[in-house]
């Protein structure tokens, strides 16, 4: 894999443009070319945060095409942040039905293409608090699957095209003082979104997400890394790509995303990272979670556990933005290998 630095040291702006080879379970091995910047808006404002960009286009084997930008800017003493998902994707993806207790076996094959918009722009109110704007919007069509199978004996919604729009609010805390990969402190972040009609959403319904994570460098820079998270969707007709997905990249290592899908999401995943040479690292990690339809469907007995291990190469070691191989396991017969720029959490 190779890159080139482009750097402009009276704006401490470096890009990075290498291509990719990625590999994750819902892709397989995907291949593109993918760019990172990192920049500060003012050049004098030694205390922000590092901003950054990121943006992607990969086509994988399974005939799947994604073309995303995402970033985080920290504006003058950080003020305000904006971060930013912008995708377009097209993807033949699989269904299990809807609950925890989905089968193996009745497993179907669909395809959908989407866009997808997603804003957030926060104020800081003092002492690393801030108070958040929402916008999101995602635009489902081309929706092919197999008639009189699960998803019409489901009733499931969003099987036909659809576009969702919604406007949310959000409380959050964040001490962290790296943007990538954090050797220290707490991200804590609440937010409740409303898709409805009047902002010209096919579907009227709400969810709120509770994020928690938590960083504390044990010993000679290794990190123990630990999050909770929980998603919740309100309303009668929640759309399919709208619902909570347990697995994938980022969460539930080792399971399918959207291996189970339903209208909540309880996770709790750790992870231990420890430097080994020069732009080298390797990490254990573990996670515990299920989906339900209401939230007292969880419980201790049910909950289903992943756990692997991966390597990180620094591409920018100053920033701490990492290349990750990663292998995770999952309860049953799930299992994959991920190879993604960027840490899970």
């Amino acid at each position: 894999m190779g890159q080139i630095p482009l750097k402009d040291s009276a704006s401490a702006k470096q890009i990075l443009i290498f291509p990719v080879i990625t590999r994750s379970i819902e892709t397989g091995w995907s291949f593109g070319v993918a760019t990172s910047a990192t920049f500060h808006i003012y050049k004098t404002d030694t205390t922000t945060r590092t901003s950054n960009m990121q943006g992607l286009a990969l086509y994988s084997l399974k005939k799947q095409f994604i073309a995303a930008i995402n970033g985080t800017e920290y504006f003058k003493n950080e003020r305000y942040i904006l971060n930013e998902q912008i995708s377009y994707s097209s993807f033949p993806d699989k269904f299990w039905g809807l609950g925890k207790n989905s089968s193996d076996s009745a497993q179907e094959s669909y395809t959908f293409k989407q866009y997808y918009i997603y804003l957030h722009l926060m104020r800081q109110l003092g002492n690393h608090c801030y108070v958040g704007l929402i916008y999101e919007m995602q635009k489902v069509f081309e929706v092919d699957y197999m008639h009189n199978g699960i998803f019409d004996k489901q009733n499931v919604a969003g099987r036909d095209p659809y576009l969702v729009s919604g406007l949310g609010v959000s409380f959050s805390y964040d001490n962290r003082k790296e943007a990538f990969s954090p050797g220290a402190g707490t991200f804590a972040e609440l937010h409740f979104t409303h898709f409805g009609k009047i902002i010209g959403s096919d579907y009227d319904y709400a969810n709120v997400v509770l994020d928690y994570r938590k960083y504390f460098t044990i010993y000679k820079h290794q990190v123990l890394a630990l999050q909770g998270y929980f998603y919740g969707d309100i309303g009668s007709q929640v759309p399919l790509r709208s619902l909570a997905a347990l697995g994938g990249s980022s969460s539930m290592r080792g399971f399918y995303s959207g291996r189970y899908r339903d209208k909540n999401e309880l996770v709790f995943q750790g992870e231990y990272r420890i430097p080994v040479y020069r732009r080298w690292g390797t990490v254990v990690f573990g996670s515990t979670g299920n989906v339900g339809n209401t939230f007292t469907d969880f419980t201790i007995s049910d909950m289903k556990y992943s756990y692997g291990a991966g390597v990180r190469f620094a591409i920018s070691k100053k920033e701490k933005l990492n290349l990750r191989l990663d292998y995770g396991i999952g309860q049953g017969n799930n299992n994959g290998l991920y190879f993604i720029l960027g840490e899970a959490f």
